[in-house]
């Protein structure tokens, strides 16, 4: 397959911006040397920053497309030829390498520059080794210092890491050559080229700083520095202390924040998973308190613990499994390869070899569901292309991987291991398919065992630094694809029709930043990363939208693509830490206290959009109006809008919800555990007002009085229950594997979990706390329970380890259904004489409130045009299930039907007699001659789910003793079921 550049829209746009930011060219220079062949001609403000420009694009966007033509537009423009890239690391230095000089972007320029070529010169560690006992400069050097403006077709660009830019070869003056005629010094030799400079990744080159000072020494004209994150800088001292993001002319002349990268499907979501440990476990952890050369030391509350190089983290724990030594040195790491930084912490269950395999074996299962997606593309045409999935695992330590004599590691071996039992598990499934699509993923399959199983696979490779010159061929095969050979990674068949199974890559940090590939589409952290880096950084190898078998970068208008990424228990939090830096990111701060003007430039571009001739003016106009603002435009701390009393901040964000959707990430971007739904519904307060007589009834307190014989049943069904002959109550607990993830409809969004168990120890818990929480779940004596307890852990041949949550759970779970049976028609409702506030109702005030949170009305939403009667401002409404609920939402009523809508969760709170309240689903008021009666109703799927029949016997009890005051209680699976018992009420026939 062959890559196919598209021009796209953000980076064009860049491209504009920088054209519009160029400062020009000084054609009227006095500079005797402003014809100098060698030399980029003169450009204004040169060797100034006022000269020099930042752009800001998000990881995984294209800066590399973009500052690569930018040299071809500075050169058909202004005669610019000679440009130099600085990237840091080599990995990102034979990234950019491999795009430049790739056979599909010298095509995709030629459409644009015709006749026009870049020659690229890599500077390489090792290129001035001296031979013959002379030190002479590289060809590549010579060639890029020495080419002249007379190839006028030709673009001359010097890559090179900082590294490379920093050693004594590119400063000495030593050398048995010159440059130029004169020049003996290779940096003083590029700096008379007068060259453009791009910088890559510039917070890796922050002024002030010997790499910086470098850029300098070569007296670049013009510097273009294109990242995601730049550099700071601090001013001042004590509470003066100022940090700031030091930009050229204070800003980036182009900004694609991460908000908007996000926001606007440029990059792939992410959904991020991690192992859950027990509680205990997860608090005994240790902090990294000092990390010296020689001496580690580790603190847990008040204690501290030293070891010096060589001694074992075993001996301060047990925990830490695996035979895990301080290594010391330069490096400061673990002799697992863990690199230590002051406050990291440790945590020993997260050590063992089981918990890593866990982390692996979710990741394969993360993989392969984005495979057969991708493979299969389902619900697309049957010829739709495919798209080559890969998986990225950034390791501690590469012997655990490689070990001695390019053998197998255990990490490497555990590997293996679990992907050939989850290939086998697929091809078991796929071999028995009868779909052209199918037998073809099954035949995929079929190859990657093999490969697997073969003296010399090729199914998975790693790359570390280390592997750089080493003369294993498999390795150096394995190297090249990564590096190198994008487009064959992405491929599904070489040119003989064999399958391409290379598809698993490891790493240990090596290929963090520059290197990508757009069809990751799952990382496995198997460790932290040891510091506080960009969580951007971490997750970017996999943010770019990938592409298809025929080279085709599908957007998320064509196939919705997410990052599976996988973390430990101690990065738990990665998350939640991630989208505070994708909003942190935004350009714009939002101050809660007084509307700034950078609050009111978004607001008005963002207007603009829709309507040209929105302005400053009409905004300001259209706030003072609402009473938002004062006239320095401080926010005004009580604000009537819609019928509530608002901030100003708030009311702000209901008049101009741009202002937050353009600087905050949308929250089905970063599957995040902790986000909530805290989108208001607005209540038709007129409407609600037809429900008041109703609701100041429904609002009395209602207590449940139980028959005497309950007691005797619930011993009774307790020693049922304890006496678990078929062992489906008492069972072993393992750890379990957590995967979290907030799934969207539309704007709303809820969490979804599912969980999986691991190897290890089992889990137990303290059987004090066992029995306490047992007696309060259940409300059976302590005694009782005690004496079940020891009957059963008898039975059990005293194994003790049956004593943990899952036991916990089953006992009172099963109590409680078995006792909830007998129970059913054991009780009755006796009204009480005080009322109680709900969801919906103030009982203090007498009254309805002013809206509800979103999610108490339903999960999804869905747009319908108004309906006057319902008990809420719409669009858009909100629903639990499509049918029967939303059927009955959308569904127009006649004139009888005064107001309807569905309840809030927690409206009514009847009390159930198995603890917890419930409230029925719709209500509808309905005019029955000189009168009114009230229909409530309780909705459920033709597949009743567990529970709703328990629900309909305890709201019908409830409601029961209210038809004196003309309401009706029913259940219903349908729409048209509701339709006719309204319809039986209007015409006096529903009894």
């Amino acid at each position: 397959m062959k890559i196919k550049l598209e021009s796209l829209q953000h980076q064009t746009d860049a491209l504009a911006a920088i054209d519009e930011a160029f400062s020009g060219m000084d054609t009227e220079s006095n500079d005797p040397a402003a014809n100098y062949i060698y030399a980029n001609p003169l450009i204004k403000n040169r060797y100034n920053d006022k000269a020099n420009i930042d752009i800001k694009m998000e990881t995984g966007t294209g800066k590399t497309y973009v500052y690569t033509r930018m040299m071809y537009d500075l050169h058909q423009k202004y005669g610019l030829f000679k440009f130099i890239i600085a990237v840091p690391s080599p990995s990102i230095k034979e990234g950019t390498r491999s795009f430049i000089s790739s056979s599909y972007a010298k095509q995709h320029f030629s459409e644009f520059y015709e006749n026009t070529r870049v020659r690229l010169n890599v500077i390489n560690a090792g290129d001035f080794s001296a031979r013959s006992g002379r030190r002479n400069f590289p060809a590549q050097l010579s060639e890029f210092v020495e080419a002249t403006r007379q190839n006028s077709n030709q673009i001359e660009v010097m890559l090179v890491n900082q590294g490379m830019l920093h050693s004594k070869s590119m400063h000495r003056n030593d050398y048995d050559q010159t440059l130029l005629g004169g020049e003996t010094s290779p940096i003083r030799a590029i700096a008379a080229t007068r060259p453009v400079v791009i910088i890559d990744e510039p917070h890796r080159f922050p002024r002030g700083k010997k790499f910086y000072e470098d850029i300098e020494e070569m007296k670049p004209q013009l510097i273009v520095r294109f990242g995601a994150t730049f550099p700071e800088t601090t001013s001042g001292q004590g509470k003066s202390k100022l940090t700031r993001v030091d930009y050229y002319r204070e800003r980036p002349q182009f900004n694609l924040d991460a908000v908007d990268s996000f926001n606007q499907g440029l990059v792939k979501g992410i959904d991020v998973d991690y192992p859950d440990i027990p509680e205990e476990k997860a608090n005994n952890l240790y902090k990294v308190k000092q990390v010296k050369a020689k001496e580690l030391i580790l603190s847990k509350g008040s204690k501290e613990y030293s070891l010096g190089v060589g001694e074992n983290l075993v001996d301060v724990d047990p925990g830490f499994e695996g035979n895990i030594t301080y290594a010391g040195g330069t490096d400061r790491e673990l002799s697992n390869g863990l690199a230590l930084v002051k406050d990291m912490k440790l945590i020993p269950g997260t050590f063992a070899q089981s918990y890593q395999k866990e982390i692996i074996s979710q990741a394969l299962d993360c993989h392969f569901k984005a495979e057969e997606e991708n493979f299969l593309r389902p619900n697309s045409d049957d010829n739709a292309p495919k798209i080559k999935t890969l998986s990225l695992f950034f390791i501690d330590s590469i012997s655990s991987f490689r070990a001695e004599n390019h053998n197998k590691g255990w990490l490497a071996k555990l590997f293996e291991d679990l992907l050939k039992e989850k290939l086998q598990s697929l091809i078991t499934r796929y071999e028995l398919a009868i779909g052209d699509r199918e037998k073809e993923y099954c035949s995929f399959l079929q190859a990657t065992l093999k490969s697997l199983q073969s003296e010399h696979q090729v199914v998975y490779a790693g790359y570390f630094s280390k592997d750089r010159g080493s003369s294993d061929a498999d390795i150096q095969a394995g190297v090249e694809d990564i590096l190198s050979n994008k487009e064959k990674l992405l491929s599904f068949k070489d040119k003989d029709g064999n399958w391409l199974t290379r598809r698993f890559l490891f790493s240990k940090w090596t290929l963090r930043e520059g290197w990508d590939n757009p069809n990751v589409f799952t990382i496995a952290k198997l460790r932290t990363s040891g510091s506080e880096i960009s969580k951007i950084q971490e997750v970017g190898r996999g943010l770019r939208l990938p592409v298809d078998e025929t080279g085709h970068r599908l957007n998320q208008d064509e196939w919705q693509s997410r990052l599976s990424f996988l973390i430990g228990y101690d990065e738990r939090d990665f998350a939640q830490k991630l989208v505070g830096e994708i909003n942190d990111d935004s350009p714009v701060k939002l101050n809660q206290e007084e509307l700034t003007d950078d609050m009111i430039r978004l607001i008005v571009l963002a207007k603009q959009k829709i309507d040209p001739n929105f302005n400053k003016v009409q905004l300001l106009d259209d706030l003072d109006a609402h009473n938002v603002i004062t006239r320095s435009n401080k926010f005004k701390d009580d604000v009537e809008l819609g019928g509530r009393t608002l901030s100003g901040y708030k009311a702000l964000c209901q008049l101009y919800p741009e202002i937050e959707q353009q600087t905050k990430v949308a929250k089905d971007k970063v599957r995040d555990k902790n986000s909530k739904d805290t989108t208001t519904v607005k209540l038709r307060k007129h409407n609600w007002q037809q429900l008041k007589n109703l609701w100041q009834q429904l609002a009395k307190r209602q207590m449940i009085k139980f028959d005497p014989s309950v007691n005797q049943d619930a011993e009774i069904v307790a020693r049922n229950v304890f006496n678990d002959s078929n062992n489906n109550v008492f069972v072993l607990q393992r750890p379990q594997m957590v995967h979290q993830e907030v799934v969207t409809e539309d704007s709303s969004a809820f969490v979804r979990e599912t969980q999986a168990d691991y190897i290890t120890e089992y889990l137990t818990m303290n059987y004090g706390k066992f029995l306490k929480i047992l007696a309060q779940q259940t409300d059976l004596p302590v005694n009782l329970l005690n004496n079940l307890m020891i009957q059963a852990i008898k039975r059990l041949r005293n194994d003790t380890n049956y004593i943990n949550e899952k036991t916990l759970g089953n006992l009172i779970r099963n109590f409680n259904n078995q006792f909830s049976e007998r129970l059913k028609t054991s009780y009755s409702y006796e009204p009480l004489e005080f009322s109680a506030s709900t969801s919906i109702y103030n009982a203090k005030k007498q009254e309805f409130v002013d809206s509800v949170p979103s999610n108490v009305l339903g999960i999804y939403q869905s747009n319908s045009t108004s309906d006057e009667k319902y008990l809420y401002d719409r669009p858009p409404l909100r629903y639990d299930s499509a049918d029967p609920e939303l059927k009955i939402l959308k569904r127009s009523y006649g004139p009888n039907i005064s107001v309807f809508g569905k309840l809030p969760k927690k409206a009514i709170k009847i009390p159930r007699f198995d603890n917890g309240t419930t409230t029925p689903d719709f209500i509808f008021k309905i005019k029955h001659g000189t009168e009114s009666i009230y229909l409530v109703i309780e909705t459920k799927a033709e597949n009743m789910r567990l529970g709703d029949e328990e629900i309909h016997i305890i709201q019908q009890k409830y409601f029961d003793q209210l038809k004196g005051s003309g309401v009706y209680y029913r259940m219903a699976t349908s729409e048209q079921e509701v339709h006719d018992l309204i319809d039986k009420l209007e015409n006096g026939k529903l009894n």
